[in-house]
C-alpha cells in the first residue's frame, strides 16, 4: 500500500502504508524515545498531531492491553523507518499494524525519518497530511494548509472525560494482571484511601492514576471545565491538573478555577497543568519551535543540584520572565535549551513541572514529585 506524507511547505515523502488505510491530518511532530510506541500512541495529549517517531524500528515487540495510557491511540498518524508486521515479545496480545488498523490510525513507513526530522527542527513543526488515497501531492499540500492552526485551539474539553469517575487500586485498569505492574502498597482500606485527591481530566494518561494510587491515594477524575466550587464540594486533600494537548491560553476556564483554589488545597501541576498554573500566577506561555517529545531531557533541579532525565511531550511552555520572581520560585530547568520545567509558590501549596514524572515506560528519576504532593497534602491536613 502505497501513501504520501505532504507538509503545508510542499515538501513531500513518499513510502508504504500500514496500519488503517485511508488518510489522516494533523500538526506534524516528532518524538526521542527508543521505546514507548504504544504508551506515545494512546497518550491524549498527541490529539490533533501526527508523530515521527526517530527509533528506527517500531512495531516489533507487539501491543498490549496494559501498556494502554488510555482507552485508544489519540495520534491522528504515526510515521516511522521501519514497521514490522510481526511482533516478538511475551506480552504482546497484538501485532502492532493489526492494533493500528484497529483504531483507524494510518501507518506511513520506509521513508526517511532522519530527514523530516531536520526539516522539522530547521522549519519549525507543520500541518501535514498522510494519505493512500490521493496520489496528487497538490492536492494534499493544499489541504494540509487548510487545516485549524494548533495556536488557540483547546483540545482540553475535547478530549476530557464527559462524566466523574473514581479510580483506586481495586481498579481493573489499576490490577491489570501484568507481571510489570506493582500491585498497591497496602491492602488496609482506611490507610489507603486516607487522601483523597480530585484530579482534573484534560487528556490525562492512565499512569498518572496508577501513581497516586501508589502514594496511598483514591482519586476522583472530573471533567476539565468543572469549576472550583464543584471540586471544592468534593472536600479534596488535594486537587491534580493533568496532561493534555492544545495550546493552554483557551483553557481559561481552568486558569479561573485553579485561581478559585490557590491557598484553600495543596495544587500539583504536570505537562499542561503546569501551563495553567503558569497562566493562573500571572504568566504567560509561548508556542515552542518543534516542541519536546521524547524520554530523554535532562532538567535540572535548582533546589538539589541534580540533574533528571525525564519525559516530555509538550509543544508550549511558560514564559519564566513573565512569573513574578517575589511570589514564586522556578524550580526545574530544561538543560537542552533553558525551557522553564517547574515552579512552586513560595507560600501557598501549589507547585508543577512540564515534564511527566509517571512516564511509562520510563524514565522513574522524577517519581518523588508523587510523595512530594502526598507530603504536601499531609502537611496541610495537619
Amino acid at each position: 500500500m502505497q501513501a504520501i506524507l505532504a507538509l503545508e511547505d510542499g515538501r513531500i515523502f513518499r513510502g508504504c502504508g500500514y496500519g488503517a488505510p485511508g488518510e489522516c491530518q494533523g500538526e506534524v511532530v516528532f518524538n526521542t524515545s527508543l521505546t514507548g510506541y504504544q504508551e506515545i500512541s494512546t497518550d491524549p495529549s498527541y490529539a490533533g498531531q501526527i508523530v515521527c517517531l526517530t527509533n528506527p524500528q517500531i512495531g516489533n515487540y507487539g501491543t498490549n492491553k496494559a501498556d494502554n495510557e488510555s482507552a485508544r491511540p489519540f495520534i491522528e498518524g504515526l510515521i516511522v523507518r521501519e514497521f514490522s508486521p510481526i511482533s516478538s515479545n511475551w506480552r504482546s496480545e497484538q501485532v502492532t499494524d493489526e492494533y493500528m488498523e484497529r483504531y483507524s490510525v494510518p501507518v506511513l513507513a520506509e521513508i526517511d525519518t532522519r530527514a523530516l526530522v531536520r526539516h522539522l527542527r530547521t522549519h519549525g513543526v507543520m500541518r501535514g497530511v498522510i494519505s493512500t488515497n490521493v496520489a496528487d501531492p497538490d492536492a494534499l499540500v493544499a489541504r494540509a494548509r487548510a487545516i485549524r492552526k494548533m495556536d488557540g485551539t483547546d483540545l482540553a474539553k475535547v478530549v476530557s472525560t464527559k462524566s466523574i469517575y473514581t479510580f483506586d487500586d481495586t481498579d481493573s485498569r489499576n490490577q491489570s494482571g501484568d507481571a510489570l505492574l506493582s500491585s498497591a502498597l497496602d491492602l488496609n482500606d482506611e490507610f489507603r484511601k486516607r487522601l483523597h485527591v480530585v484530579a482534573y481530566d484534560f487528556g490525562m494518561k492512565l499512569n498518572i492514576l496508577r501513581m497516586l494510587t501508589r502514594e496511598d491515594c483514591r482519586v476522583t477524575v472530573v471533567p476539565a471545565e468543572t469549576s472550583a466550587e464543584d471540586v471544592m464540594a468534593l472536600k479534596p486533600d488535594g486537587v491534580f491538573l493533568s496532561n493534555g494537548p492544545g495550546d493552554p491560553e483557551p483553557v481559561d476556564y481552568a486558569v479561573k478555577a485553579i485561581q478559585n483554589m490557590m491557598g484553600r488545597v495543596p495544587v500539583f501541576g504536570i505537562c499542561l497543568g503546569h501551563q495553567l498554573c503558569g497562566l493562573a500566577l500571572g504568566g504567560k506561555t509561548y508556542k515552542l519551535k518543534f516542541g519536546h517529545h521524547g524520554g530523554n531531557h535532562p532538567v535540572r533541579n535548582n533546589a538539589t543540584g541534580k540533574v533528571e532525565i525525564t519525559a516530555h511531550n509538550h509543544n508550549f511552555a511558560v514564559d519564566p520572565d513573565s512569573i513574578n520572581a517575589n511570589e514564586v520560585e522556578l524550580t526545574h530547568v530544561d538543560l537542552n535549551d533553558q525551557t522553564l520545567e517547574g515552579l512552586r509558590h513560595k507560600t501557598l501549596p501549589l507547585f508543577s513541572v512540564q515534564y511527566h514524572p509517571e512516564a511509562a515506560p520510563g524514565p522513574h528519576d522524577s517519581h518523588y514529585l508523587f510523595h512530594d504532593f502526598r507530603q504536601l497534602m499531609e502537611e496541610w491536613k495537619s
